[in-house]
């Protein structure tokens, strides 16, 4: 199920609301969670290949109520994202995160100050948010003919990139919705306005294949980052969104030279050996690698079963053929 569906009724407009009173918090708050640190045994941060694997909360995201698929068959204690980076360091040895939109239970100051809190105690990093929001997917989103509703794709968008700053995460993810790929001219615009608050704030704006755009066609995508131009825009290669292994192996190495922070390592269905066996993860890699890829390889599982035990298949993956 694509995640844009999920969008009813979640976070958007009112998602960067009080951020300036948040930057006045910071360092009182950073201090005080420092403090309380002290005297604690700290988990080693590794620097080995593990250091360049990522867990999105999209892994589980039938344990998070608001993204939970109506026939899901995943068990277990509802997740929050507070408990996230300590779960994931605790359980993986991963410090690498990514928290996707809906599943901030809010984005109030006071919040997202005690969600960096949560990070730094865990020692961990946000790398991405992607951000899944209903402005995105209103109408045609960023790439809309209404200017109003480009505009109010933009503001949201911009919202998140704030909230990326705060977090430290260096990136965001912002699908262009309804893209025209006969004429990207409104596309492009909007994400020359994005690429440059990006720039302003050090966040990159990247580009998924993702629900349709750039899966199919990925030439698409690279068109459109021609056009933005700039170190700012970029994209997010997923390994499993495309529709054949023809237009993945094709896809990949058009997407990988424009990816700077983070890729998405797919699970979609690993045998009882822990391969892939939906499509060739391990070629996947080598064009990552072959690109001259440094970013962190996140981890999205969509595949059956356990989620816990699904995201472990793809960490031991990982280290196979980083």
């Amino acid at each position: 199920m694509k995640r844009r569906d999920f969008l009813t009724g979640l976070v958007g407009g009112a998602a960067g609301a009080g951020l300036l009173a948040a930057e006045g918090l910071e360092g009182k708050t950073l201090a005080l969670q420092r403090k309380r640190s002290r005297g604690r045994a700290t988990r080693p941060h590794p620097s080995d290949k593990r250091s360049r694997i990522g867990i999105s909360t999209w892994s589980f995201h039938n344990l998070f109520p608001k993204t939970r698929d109506q026939d899901a068959t995943a068990t277990g204690k509802n997740l929050v994202l507070m408990d996230f980076p300590e779960m994931i360091a605790d359980r993986y040895k991963v410090h690498n995160l990514e928290f996707v939109a809906p599943h901030f239970a809010s984005t109030e100051p006071t919040y997202l100050q005690e969600l960096k809190g949560k990070l730094l105690r865990a020692q961990s990093h946000l790398i991405n948010i992607p951000v899944d929001i209903e402005e995105i997917w209103n109408a045609g989103g960023l790439s809309d003919p209404e200017p109003k509703v480009r505009e109010t794709a933009i503001n949201a968008s911009m919202k998140w990139i704030d909230i990326a700053k705060q977090l430290g995460a260096r990136s965001v993810r912002c699908d262009p919705g309804k893209m025209n790929p006969g004429d990207l001219t409104l596309t492009i615009d909007s994400y020359q306005k994005l690429a440059a608050y990006g720039r302003s704030k050090g966040i990159h704006v990247i580009i998924e294949n993702h629900g349709g755009v750039g899966s199919e066609h990925p030439e698409e995508l690279v068109e459109l980052f021609k056009g933005v131009g700039g170190d700012f825009i970029g994209a997010l290669p997923d390994f499993g969104n495309f529709p054949d292994e023809q237009t993945r192996m094709r896809g990949l190495p058009l997407l990988f030279p424009y990816a700077r922070t983070v890729c998405h390592a797919k699970g979609l269905d690993l045998d009882a050996s822990g391969n892939e066996t939906k499509f060739d993860f391990a070629k996947c890699v080598e064009i990552s690698k072959q690109a001259g890829y440094k970013g962190v390889y996140s981890i999205e599982y969509e595949g059956p079963g356990d989620p816990y035990d699904g995201v472990q298949k793809v960490v031991d993956e990982l280290l196979r053929y980083l």
